[in-house]
């Protein structure tokens, strides 16, 4: 299906007729009570799913999984809306593309609240500045005061000497 998770023009092949035909027996099978079809039917679509991801998601593993249990969980849910005479890729297509904005909807969300800090120089720089000001304020400070009172603030408390 053009257009789909199916075939992203990736390096991932995209599903053939035979893999769809084999997804849509086992899904029948599951839909008629065989257990062993619908855990054989979901093994194998993680597969394609994982794939498929990993190929729009590159170095995001966690996320993918996220994303696969996600989409596994809506495709259990949503069995009951399945139609035979839809292909079931188009039907799964559906789901992954709901799941896919609500992942970088949230994203983009999570990454509005971190600052970046590409001005850190800058940050950095501004400290460096209001440093030197509060330096400059308190020589002013301490020149304003006689000798007697200057010196012991100036051994003490800048330069760390005892009273002694």
């Amino acid at each position: 299906m053009a257009g789909s998770c199916w075939s992203d023009g990736g390096n991932v092949p995209p599903i053939t007729s035979t893999t769809e035909g084999n997804l849509r027996s086992l899904l029948i099978q599951s839909l008629d009570g065989d257990k062993v079809a619908y855990r054989r039917f979901l093994q194998d679509l993680t597969r394609h799913l994982r794939a498929r991801l990993r190929n729009r998601l590159r170095n995001r593993d966690d996320d993918i999984e996220d994303l696969v249990q996600d989409i596994l969980f809506a495709v259990h849910n949503g069995l009951d809306t399945f139609r035979l005479d839809v292909p079931l890729t188009a039907w799964i297509s559906a789901i992954v593309r709901y799941k896919l904005s609500d992942y970088f909807r949230a994203r983009s969300r999570r990454e509005a609240l971190h600052e970046p800090l590409d001005d850190e120089s800058e940050m950095f720089a501004a400290f460096e500045t209001e440093r030197i000001e509060a330096k400059h304020d308190v020589e002013t400070l301490l020149d304003a005061l006689p000798e007697r009172q200057r010196l012991p603030i100036m051994h003490v408390k800048l330069r760390g000497l005892s009273v002694a």
